[in-house]
């Protein structure tokens, strides 16, 4: 019989991996583009709402409303990067933050407005809400399912951006983009790419994030700091490290929680307290 620590360690890790889900795609686009998003967990809400609808108003089963929750959030974002994010580019970090900011106050009235205040909850398969009893643990299925995601996305994102062709052309319009303009590179085009699978990932983990912790329109607020969180302690630009300080953050909270409610989700401030003191540019950060 495994004792409880398990249990409260596996929770954590499922946890994590929902964190990592909405905080990677603003760990690239902040770590590669250079470019302070704080509308991102709009993007997230964004795919959890589509999700909502296609189920409750069209009866979409809900492993078919995650692509296009992923897509509807990946189209959004170009917008909002073709219309408003190209221009401040190249101003400085407090004209990205105002910006940003705004939209995120903006989708959560929407949101409010069009949806109301409420849980808006969503119907899993029968087969996700089953658990399995392992030497006296409860293992949920829904769980087990959130890891092998995240599991999956973190292979094919190292992948992509470390080893094809894109993955290069990022990083060279990263770090000069007169120079990869110069050698046939549309800067503006890979951009625009790296945000949408950046905001879609955002929408996917937003969709996957309802049963787990919900969804309102207070979302977008309530989880920007956990995901500023996961990106500060995992490193700008590393995918392995948002993957890395995804768990440590959800297991610390899960853990904090289950142990010390009295704290409540302070737990998490210290880690990452000592974690950025330790490493100030995070678990796998560039220096």
């Amino acid at each position: 019989m495994l004792p409880p620590v398990f249990g409260v360690l596996f929770d954590g890790i499922a946890y994590g991996m929902l964190l990592f889900l909405m905080s990677v795609g603003l760990s690239v686009t902040l770590g590669l583009m250079n470019f302070v998003n704080l509308a991102h967990c709009a993007f997230a809400m964004v795919g959890g709402y589509v999700a909502v609808l296609l189920i409750r108003n069209f009866g979409w089963p809900f492993f078919g409303t995650l692509p296009m929750a992923f897509l509807v959030a990946a189209v959004v974002s170009i917008l909002f990067e073709r219309v408003l994010y190209r221009p401040l580019y190249r101003r400085s970090d407090l004209d990205q933050v105002l910006l940003t900011i705004g939209i995120t106050f903006v989708s959560v009235a929407a949101a409010a407005y069009f949806f109301g205040t409420q849980q808006q909850p969503i119907e899993l398969p029968n087969y996700m809400r089953g658990s399995y009893h392992v030497m006296g643990l409860d293992i949920g299925v829904y769980r087990l399912f959130l890891i092998a995601v995240s599991a999956v996305i973190t292979i094919l994102l190292i992948g992509t951006i470390e080893l094809t062709r894109f993955g290069a052309q990022v990083r060279a319009a990263v770090d000069n983009q007169r120079m990869a303009s110069g050698l046939g590179i549309n800067v503006e085009r890979t951009f625009a790419i790296t945000f949408a699978l950046g905001s879609g990932l955002a929408g996917l983990g937003g969709a996957l994030a309802i049963e787990i912790v919900g969804l309102d329109p207070n979302f977008a607020f309530t989880y920007l700091i956990y995901v500023l969180i996961v990106v500060a302690v995992g490193g700008l630009g590393s995918i392995a490290g948002s993957l890395a300080a995804a768990v440590l953050i959800g297991v610390s909270d899960i853990a904090g929680k289950y142990y010390v409610p009295q704290l409540g989700a302070f737990l998490i401030y210290l880690v990452m307290l000592a974690v950025l003191m330790w490493r100030p540019t995070g678990l796998a950060g560039r220096r």
